[in-house]
């Protein structure tokens, strides 16, 4: 018996050795081997190989000094960080299996790439897994294929960074069995599952990036069990549903909360007033509504506060007052009502407050003058009313000011103390007055627009002399005396002066706006003239008003065809814009008659002609000529007529300028702004796509275009969606900015969504679900834009890699997926280098994102927009030659 017992216990402890004896059995001499056939297997063409050279056969028994490498006290490796060098391969070769005393493992800041192998699950006492990159470091790794599921064996993890790789599939649930983890960051990567409940059993965890994947689905609540949360990062993804109080009110740790650009729905919750360790609230780009809680105002740690691009409603809290460490409060693209809270002029750390795009009232609060922190002020799109404040001139950092759009009435303030100011936009209000002299101190200023105001006097000389002042509208008020030469002023575009029938010129070859003799004979008619049109604009309205009526109801009553005797004859001239002074007879007469010599281009809905007009401006008419029979399908007369509603009430520098409309002898026409380049398709495969649309143009053209579909989309209200983006519906001013035109088919869809006649827009451009299903949202002009911005960088219409798009299983996407990006580009320009590299392939890798066949992968224009024109650009993955259309269509999405 006893015999038994010793056999036994013996037996146990052998047992009990044999992790120890399989540990021991592991030489350091075999790992050496191991470690040298795996450098042998990684490239050393963009890393100093002295940097590895003590890992040498000739060197076998120094393993634990070798670089990189760290033992245990029997000289078994314990860490590997080869972390920053540069370091191109694969783990395919490296044994996992001789390193079960590896506690740390670091291979971020290089280019490897291929899957993580399954038998990384072989490293039992593992601690710290490292294979992420910064999203701006010039190295990046690039490992694919999914996160092996037997990861939720390595126990004792306790922190994993595999961010901005190329990782796929679903986030493991076997993570949940990681108890000890506190860091987990999976962020740019193309995971696209939901979030396993499981993850909820991590309750050591502190920080939790999950963004810029595909994950979608709603939050499982097991999430509210991570108790000891500093960090949520959720952002860019796809995830919905409502961020209920049980699942916010259990982050009491949080000090990072980071939710933007998703689909969250449902209100902010009031619970999170009690997360009062949040220094970050990131949620804007979602589908929040109802009102901005008053418990926010708890939030006394608060640093940014971003509820941007959402459907809130209601007043802003006067409670937001009290959160006096504030530097950004963003609020724009709502339905926010009522006034700016005098308290928010508590907030003197504020770097930046941005209100645009709401619906705001009252006047700008004299508190806000005691933010002298501001380096952003944009109050945009609002009904604000009242004088801008003197205090805003105090505002010695600000570097941009935007109070555009509203009702704001007196004089431009003293403004010769914002001496940082970059960016300053006063356009359509009711200003008067002179322009300030005082605004030659800001000699900083680039962008100035006080267009479409009540200004008078003459533009001050003195500007002249404002080197940075590199773009100016003047556009559209009172103002008076001679156009200014010298200086910036000297090749100044003539669009930058219009409707300014006090301006006279007498410099050569330039568009004289009155002659001295015409401009003294006016200012004897002044008061006549100013009845005269006030009578003419209030006629004019109340026409289009009656028009507008009479044939909404005649549509109603017969939808398919109308009669153009009876309805129109008895219209012969509508313009629209009051601040229009020419008259129908006399574009007639520009254009003798519509005579062929002036007709500038032919699309679906007519010809195009140039009217050069006796005060020097230049308008473009489109004509559609119905004389060919006596009934005008309901569509066309629609389509005009929803060009009208929309371009007349749109004020944007990207978007064309629609004067009004007229009819006459069984044609329509409209009116619009001329600009002398033409379409984008005419200069990007005419010579000028070699002469002057470079790198930087086409980069500045992209961007216009994507901040005119942002405002169409996210600024009008109701949204406007375009429907037929074309590179021939773009149009360029004589400096290239672009303007984005012909709204015929904004609105237009038939009732009877099988009416395949019908269908509107472009093919080459049309979004799929509009071509095969004609479901319509504001993703088809996403898509659309797409197809434009690689257009104008490849300098050809991208019909393959449109068609790989659509088929991702086929051998032709593979081999898209692989072309060179430098091969891909226009090949009539050098390929571009330094910053410019980096803004092309910004644009590349937005449109390719795009591009995408499912609407719900494709970002917001407002997205697009805000991240073509950030300030700063990310740093190439890796050297510009070597990038890949595969690896450009993984940094974003």
């Amino acid at each position: 018996m006893q015999l038994k017992t010793m056999t036994f216990h013996y037996m146990l402890l052998l047992l009990s050795a044999l992790p120890l004896i399989k540990t021991t059995s592991i030489s350091p001499g075999k790992q050496a081997k191991s470690l040298i056939k795996w450098k042998d297997d990684l490239s050393s063409s963009s890393w100093p190989p002295s940097l590895l050279n003590s890992w040498s056969l000739t060197n076998l028994n120094s393993l634990c000094n070798w670089t990189a490498i760290a033992c245990t006290k029997a000289n078994r490796v314990s860490k590997i960080d080869l972390s920053n060098m540069q370091i191109t391969g694969t783990l395919a070769l490296f044994d996992f299996s001789l390193f079960p005393n590896l506690t740390h493992l670091n291979l971020s800041g290089n280019y490897f790439r291929g899957p993580i192998p399954s038998a990384i699950g072989n490293l039992s006492k593992l601690t710290t897994l490292d294979f992420g990159n910064t999203f701006y470091d010039e190295t990046r790794n690039q490992f694919s294929g999914p996160i092996p599921d037997n990861i939720g064996l390595i126990s004792g993890l306790q922190y994993i960074d595999l961010s901005v790789n190329f990782l796929q599939g679903k986030i493991p649930p076997s993570l949940g069995k990681l108890r000890e983890l506190q860091f987990l960051d999976l962020s740019f990567n193309s995971l696209n599952s939901s979030i396993p409940s499981e993850l909820g059993l991590c309750t050591n965890l502190t920080h939790l990036s999950l963004s810029s994947n595909k994950l979608n689905g709603e939050l499982p609540l097991s999430l509210s069990n991570l108790k000891s949360l500093v960090e949520l990062g959720l952002a860019n993804n796809q995830f919905i549903g409502q961020n209920l109080p049980s699942l916010v009110s259990n982050w009491t740790e949080l000090v990072f909360l980071y939710l933007q650009n998703n689909g969250f729905s449902g209100t902010i919750s009031a619970e999170t007033g009690q997360l009062r360790q949040l220094q970050y609230l990131r949620l804007y780009s979602n589908e929040f509504s109802g009102e901005i809680p008053q418990s926010l105002g708890k939030l006394t740690q608060l640093q940014v506060l971003s509820l941007s691009d959402n459907h809130l409603t209601g007043e802003i809290p006067q409670s937001l007052g009290k959160l006096t460490l504030l530097q950004q409060l963003h609020l724009s693209y709502n339905q926010l009502t009522g006034e700016i809270p005098e308290s928010l002029g508590k907030l003197t750390q504020l770097q930046g407050l941005s209100l645009p795009n709401n619906h705001l009232t009252g006047e700008i609060p004299q508190s806000l003058g005691n933010l002298t922190q501001l380096q952003l002020l944009y109050l945009s799109d609002n009904h604000l009313t009242g004088e801008i404040p003197q205090s805003l001139g105090n505002f010695s950092r600000l570097r941009e000011l935007d109070l555009s759009a509203n009702n704001f009435t007196g004089v431009i303030p003293r403004i010769s103390g914002l001496t940082g100011l970059v960016y300053m936009d006063l356009s359509s209000n009711s200003l008067s007055g002179a322009i300030p002299s005082g605004l030659r101190m800001l000699t900083r200023l680039e962008v100035f627009n006080a267009s479409r105001n009540h200004l008078s006097g003459e533009i001050p000389s003195a500007l002249a002399d404002m080197s940075n002042l590199s773009r100016y509208d003047f556009s559209y008020n009172n103002l008076t005396g001679p156009l200014p030469t010298r200086g910036i002023f000297e090749k100044a575009p003539t669009s930058a002066f219009v409707g300014n029938y006090g301006l006279w010129s007498h410099a050569n070859g330039r568009t004289e706006f009155k002659s001295s003799s015409t401009h003294s004979k006016r200012a004897n008619k002044n008061k006549v003239s100013i009845i005269l049109y006030s009578f003419c604009g209030f006629a004019t309205v109340a026409i289009a008003i009656f028009f507008f009526l009479m044939f909404r109801k005649k549509s109603t009553i017969r939808p398919q065809v109308i009669k153009t005797s009876q309805n129109f004859e008895s219209f012969e001239a509508m313009i629209l814009q009051e601040e229009v002074k020419f008259t129908f007879a006399e574009v007639v007469k520009a254009i003798d008659g519509f005579h062929e010599k002036y007709c500038i281009g032919e699309g679906g809905f007519g010809k195009v002609y140039k009217a050069e007009l006796q005060s020097g401006q230049v308008v473009a008419v489109k004509r559609l000529n119905m004389d060919d029979s006596n009934d005008v399908p309901a569509i066309n007369l629609q389509s005009f007529q929803n060009e009208i509603q929309t371009l007349t009430t749109i004020r944007h520098r990207n978007i064309i300028r629609l004067y009004g409309f007229s009819t006459r002898k069984g044609c329509i026409f409209l009116l619009y702004e001329y600009l002398e380049k033409g379409s984008l398709g005419k200069a990007l495969y005419g010579v000028e796509g070699v002469i002057e649309l470079g790198w930087p143009t086409r980069v500045k053209i992209v961007q216009g275009l994507a901040r005119a579909l942002s405002y169409l989309h996210h600024d009008c209200s109701p949204p406007i969606v375009h429907r037929d983006v074309t590179v021939n519906n773009v149009l360029l001013d004589e400096d290239f900015e672009p303007q984005l035109s012909d709204f015929g088919t904004s609105r237009l869809l038939s009732i009877d969504s099988s009416n395949w006649t019908n269908i509107v827009g472009s093919l080459g451009y049309m979004a799929p679900e509009l071509a095969y299903f004609m479901q319509v949202t504001d993703k088809c002009d996403v898509y659309s834009f797409g197809v434009v911005a690689l257009e104008v960088m490849m300098g050809r219409h991208p019909g393959d890699m449109l068609e790989s798009q659509l088929l991702k299983s086929s051998s032709s996407m593979n081999e898209n997926a692989e072309l060179l990006l430098k091969d891909v580009l226009d090949q009539r320009l050098e390929a571009p280098a330094n910053e410019l590299a980096k803004a092309v392939v910004l644009v590349m890798s937005i449109a390719l994102a795009c591009i995408q066949t499912h609407p719900r992968l494709r970002p917001t224009m407002h997205f697009v927009s805000q991240n073509l024109s950030a300030q700063s650009l990310p740093c190439l993955p890796e050297p510009f030659g070597m990038l890949t259309i595969n690896k450009l269509s993984a940094l974003q999405n």
